[in-house]
């Protein structure tokens, strides 16, 4: 079981206003589907593409070209409703968002209003603290993405590259119960981390891959509470959107000055106007975008071209038998099986390779060493030079084969550190590395007695001092490793210097 305590989300508060407020922060996340393939053409998503290469004549809005539901884009949807245990509509239909801007050749992206197809969820978001609030989810619904405008590679002309135009994004929309910038992050990071055990978006933020548009409203304590027990709306604030948000620190910036400002315009004595904003990171400051528009501005209507669609039961029942094991199970796994500490199953479930990668070492040995040799020593290194698990030099079977020689005795722990290294930046086998140099810790007591003979005949006074101080035995113990080359037997030195100092 997970050692989380479920609380009721508690409040950000913001210093320094006249009065106190509270923030209330729905988020709805752009995840693009990991497929091959764009949601209504065959046309390639491959990311970094010559511009203009990857556009099939559906998507370009060529007159007669029909759109052609990408079967597995709908099985990706499917699935992460599944992860996020919401739930699944057998009957969703798709409708026309209209409006016009220069990368949506078409005059309209293809949506789901009316009838998305995953209904209800919820995820569960750890905090540092120990404890979990539960987010819940609106929906999930497919869309078409749009293309880029670029507007700095000539000082008179944009370009458009329609590369993205129809590649399938998931938008999650969740309730507003996100109740500061933190919870906000962690919630994405929760999101992000499902969504990529699923298989169904990589998760990379860096290439627009997940995005998210974070609503912020404020609100005065108690408030919150009346729209818990009513679901009325018009108890929070007026809120106001942050658009195309693709970096933790930034939303978390984003949201307090966000709040910030709608404080300082509501105790002046004005009305915050409900708005899409951009944040400027390098100002530190929200700037508008455009006015929000409501559904109604976008004259939405049933997608003429394509039928509502319909899936069995049977189908989706397949799909959930085959779901992958997720973060939070996978976590307790970890702590149940390999007797795990909560931080530790954090740290190793965050990521699935690293999870993965994690388990291949621990297969057949101690998990609490495998767990302590993959965190501290390897994604210590990986972190220092910028690295993640999929770019580690040294695989699973290696690290697995240093334990063991760890756990035979064959070499002592600071042998192993040296050993690491060797592997981290040669390769090798580590067994037959320790072979061929020599690196086997010495167990033979009757040589490491030897050399602890003549250290003691050498100093009689600090054999003297020892015995009226035992804690000064560990100077014997440095010395015995240095003579035979931090290779001696650590439990073995330990034993015979206390056995010579006690006699």
């Amino acid at each position: 079981m997970l050692d989380l305590t479920y609380e009721m989300p508690k409040p950000k508060t913001i210093a320094g206003a006249k009065h106190d407020w509270e923030l209330v922060i729905g988020m709805e996340v752009h995840a693009q589907v990991s497929s091959n393939a764009k949601l209504f053409s065959g046309a390639s998503t491959q990311f970094g593409a010559e511009p203009n290469s990857n556009v099939a004549f559906v998507d370009a809005a060529m007159p007669g070209m029909l759109p052609v539901i990408n079967e597995y884009c709908i099985e990706q949807a499917v699935r992460t409703g599944l992860g996020l245990k919401a739930e699944i509509n057998l009957k969703s239909a798709f409708d026309r968002k209209n409006y016009f801007y220069p990368d949506l050749p078409q005059g309209y992206q293809i949506s789901q209003l009316y009838q998305p197809i995953v209904g209800e969820g919820e995820v569960l978001v750890e905090m540092g603290d120990g404890t979990a609030r539960m987010v819940r989810i609106e929906r999930i619904h497919m869309e078409q993405d749009a293309g880029k405008s670029i507007h700095d590679m000539d000082p008179h002309m944009s370009f458009v590259d329609l590369n993205r135009t129809g590649v399938c994004l998931m938008e999650i929309v969740s309730r507003p119960d996100i109740r500061g910038p933190e919870e906000a992050a962690a919630y994405i990071v929760k999101l992000r981390q499902i969504l990529r055990y699923l298989g169904t978006c990589d998760g990379n933020m860096q290439n627009g891959n997940l995005r998210a548009d974070v609503n912020v409203s404020i609100c005065l304590p108690g408030t919150y509470e009346k729209y818990q027990e009513t679901q009325d709306f018009s108890h929070l604030g007026t809120r106001c959107e942050i658009k195309n948000m693709n970096s933790m620190r930034f939303i978390q910036q984003a949201i307090e000055v966000e709040a910030r400002r709608q404080i300082a315009i509501v105790e002046a004595g004005g009305k915050v106007d409900q708005e899409t904003r951009l944040y400027d990171p390098d100002k530190g400051e929200t700037r508008s975008m455009r006015s929000k528009e409501e559904a109604h501005d976008y004259r939405y209507f049933p997608d003429p071209d394509l039928l509502p669609l319909e899936i069995e039961q049977a189908w989706v029942d397949d799909i959930a038998a085959k779901l992958p094991e997720l973060p939070d199970a996978k976590k307790s796994r970890f702590i149940s099986e390999f007797g795990l500490t909560d931080y530790d199953a954090s740290v190793l479930t965050a990521e699935v390779e690293s999870a993965a990668y994690f388990e291949e070492v621990a297969k057949g040995r101690g998990g609490k060493l495998a767990a302590n040799w993959v965190i501290n020593e390897l994604f210590g290194r990986l972190k220092k030079e910028d690295h993640d698990i999929t770019e580690s030099p040294v695989s699973p079977a290696q690290l697995g084969g240093i334990i063991d020689l760890i756990a035979s005795d064959a070499i002592s722990g600071k042998i192993a550190k040296d050993l690491f290294e060797i592997v981290y930046t040669e390769g090798g086998n580590p067994a037959q590395i320790v072979e061929e140099r020599g690196m086997k810790q010495v167990t033979d007591t009757g040589a490491i007695e030897a050399a602890l003979d003549e250290i003691i005949a050498a100093n009689p006074a600090q054999v003297e001092k020892a015995k009226v101080n035992p804690k000064l035995a560990g100077w014997f113990v440095g010395q015995v490793m240095k003579a035979t080359g931090g290779k001696a037997n650590p439990k073995a030195v330990n034993e015979l210097i206390s056995k010579k100092l006690s006699s």
